[in-house]
């Protein structure tokens, strides 16, 4: 996918440029900036000194040296004293400085950290907002690899709305789905399930676990046993009138929207490359993570979600925390798939896209 969300050293992305948060003065700083200096070697520092002053919201390039990205792109981010000194704007300008001089060296993939949210204490949700906004507006009108890299979970954090409102959908959906299938209909009522349910999940989760699995299977067995039989003629004249596959329908969805093919799958986080895969070959079979992001350019609501990627032999369930995020953006409308790309990373969740 062309914007991606990774957990990840910055100085081991193996990528055209790696950016780098920089003094503004031409001396080692703390945090990533120390560790890319570390890797790159003596030979960063003394084509830092070149360069020399760096104002805040600007950028500048060097060779990677000792690092595996052929390109170091410095940039300034703002200090934050409150929001009131222009300090959304100047992290905004960090990241589009940032992409022009990549695009500029003919760089096809570069790796960017949470720019500012170290030392300068930049709040990480609202980070997290402006780098996701002109990462994915620079993708609109440019081709270009570009990952978010945060080394661990504390280095990234949703909107505590956000948060909340994804956190009490799952508890009502994904947990709810799983007391039924574990208790039946009587679980979502008896308080006494509930306990039993926590209990067993906290004290007995991997024996639970692996019961349901054979469950599964059994289940699995009796529905392939109880399968009605299809006579031969009846399965070709099934073949003959079968709906349109998955490449089809959303070619016509295209057309239906009125726009153009790269608009759809810019907006689907799919490059170029893939959806001429798709486009050429109307027996692709994408994975569930392809067919759920065209459905969110499409803007598609949930039932015509339901049918489009079914066509692909996928379906949204409710016992699995992945579909219920999912479904979460789909009821409320919001067809932003890079905000839902945060919304699963941190939920610990595959993303969107190719």
């Amino acid at each position: 996918m062309p914007f991606e969300i990774v957990r990840n050293n910055l100085v081991n992305m193996e990528v055209d440029a790696v950016v780098n948060t920089a003094n503004p003065n031409p001396v080692i700083d703390s945090g990533v900036d120390s560790e890319v200096h570390a890797k790159a070697g003596a030979e960063l520092l003394a084509a830092r000194k070149k360069i020399g002053y760096i104002d805040f919201g600007a950028a500048a390039i060097t060779s990677g040296y000792g690092l595996d990205a052929k390109y170091v792109i410095h940039t300034v981010g703002p200090i934050w004293r409150g929001g009131s000194y222009d300090e959304e704007q100047i992290l905004a300008s960090c990241y589009r400085s940032s992409l022009a001089l990549a695009k500029n060296h003919q760089c096809e993939s570069v790796a960017f950290p949470l720019i500012a949210t170290g030392n300068y204490k930049f709040p990480k949700s609202l980070a997290l907002q402006i780098a996701v906004r002109e990462i994915s507006s620079f993708l609109i009108e440019n081709e270009m690899q570009i990952y978010l890299v945060v080394f661990d979970k504390d280095a990234f954090e949703l909107s505590e709305k956000l948060f909340k409102s994804v956190s009490s959908y799952i508890d009502e959906n994904y947990i709810r789905s799983t007391m039924l299938e574990e208790y039946g209909n009587d679980s979502l009522h008896d308080s006494s399930l509930k306990t039993r349910w926590d209990s067993d999940r906290t004290t007995s989760g991997a024996q639970n676990e692996e019961d349901y699995k054979l469950l599964i299977e059994e289940c699995v067995e009796l529905s392939i046993c109880a399968a009605p039989t299809v006579e031969a003629e009846e399965l070709s004249e099934m073949l003959e009138n079968l709906d349109a596959g998955f490449s089809e329908t959303l070619l016509k969805l295209i057309d239906r929207t009125g726009r153009k093919d790269s608009e759809i799958y810019k907006k689907a986080n799919i490059d170029r490359k893939l959806f001429s895969k798709i486009r050429n070959n109307l027996d692709y079979k994408p994975s569930k993570s392809t067919a759920l992001a065209f459905a969110f350019a499409l803007e598609l609501d949930i039932e015509e979600t339901q049918d489009f990627i079914g066509r692909a032999g996928f379906a949204l369930s409710p016992s699995s925390k992945f579909d219920v995020i999912v479904e979460f953006f789909l009821i409320n409308e919001n067809y932003n798939i890079y905000e839902l790309n945060e919304v699963l990373f941190a939920f610990d969740q595959p993303l969107i896209g190719a």
